[in-house]
């Protein structure tokens, strides 16, 4: 590499990293450094593990830590459930000129706020909403009844809110799954299942591996949808994270639970790489 390359690359990648290191790596240093220190009854600050400790102490905060991991999974599990045939009908069964115009569709819905997108949910599915309205009228209810504010009604928020981030991923790579492998598997009497678990999803799986990571993790810190959309019986672990630094201004405690989400979504995305058989090179790549 030429001199005049090398400083053209160090001048590209210079500002990325710089922007990096002070904006992402700097702040998660401090706060690293936050979590091991704690005040003692005299006010004063010491080094000490009582942060992390006070999680294990307390039921409620590591009770809504596993509660929070377990609805991320199935809310990635869902959410891929329903990108993966809806990737393939983009990629391989609609019209090709086609295409395009429904990847717009999907993508519309993101123009806006996450906070319109899920105020419009609560208009849909509140006691006075549109679809207790349009119940009540059919008949088919005899009084309204309240949508929100349920487990079921926050998953399938965070399920809407993360589907473009699955979609896209699996998208990609089938795009390049050639036809004739599926015509030939139908042509030598193999089903749809054995098509999609042989041929497919083995196929997909490195788009499929890198939409469940962004999915999961974006699920995992999400604070607004399980707020309004789950209500105070939500149980989010963020929420616990707010209530330390903005409620309480202990900024030490909502540190130390910072950096468990942190090592909790390491974790699950190491074991997510490990049981797929995939690396973190080739699935984003």
């Amino acid at each position: 590499m030429t001199s005049h390359k090398r400083w053209g690359l160090f001048f590209f990648l210079a500002p990325v990293v710089l922007w990096l290191f002070v904006m992402i790596v700097l702040p998660h240093i401090d706060l690293l450094v936050m979590s091991f220190r704690f005040e003692n009854d005299e006010g004063q600050m010491q080094w000490s593990l009582n942060n992390y400790l006070a999680f294990f102490e307390e039921p409620i905060y590591w009770l809504t830590f596993v509660r929070t991991a377990i609805y991320s999974i199935l809310v990635t599990f869902l959410t891929f459930v329903i990108a993966l045939p809806l990737a393939f009908y983009i990629t391989k069964v609609v019209n090709p000129k086609y295409q395009g115009f429904l990847l717009v569709l999907l993508l519309l819905p993101f123009w806006v706020s996450e906070l319109v997108r899920v105020y419009g949910w609560m208009i849909l599915l509140r006691e006075s909403g549109v679809i207790n309205h349009f119940l009540l009228k059919a008949g088919i209810l005899r009084q309204p009844i309240e949508m929100l504010y349920r487990d079921s009604t926050m998953i399938l928020g965070l399920v809407y809110t993360s589907m473009l981030f699955m979609v896209v991923p699996i998208v990609s790579v089938l795009d390049s799954l050639d036809n004739s492998l599926i015509e030939a598997a139908y042509d030598l009497g193999a089903n749809m299942w054995t098509i999609l678990f042989k041929i497919i999803i083995p196929h997909a799986s490195p788009g499929i591996m890198s939409g469940s990571i962004v999915v999961f993790m974006l699920t995992l810190g999400n604070y607004l949808t399980p707020n309004l959309m789950g209500g105070k019986n939500s149980l989010w672990f963020t929420e616990q994270i707010y209530n330390q630094f903005i409620a309480s201004f202990n900024w030490n405690q909502g540190s130390a639970f910072g950096f468990l989400l942190l090592v909790l979504s390491s974790i699950v995305v190491w074991l997510g790489l490990k049981l797929t058989r995939q690396n973190l090179k080739k699935v984003v790549q």
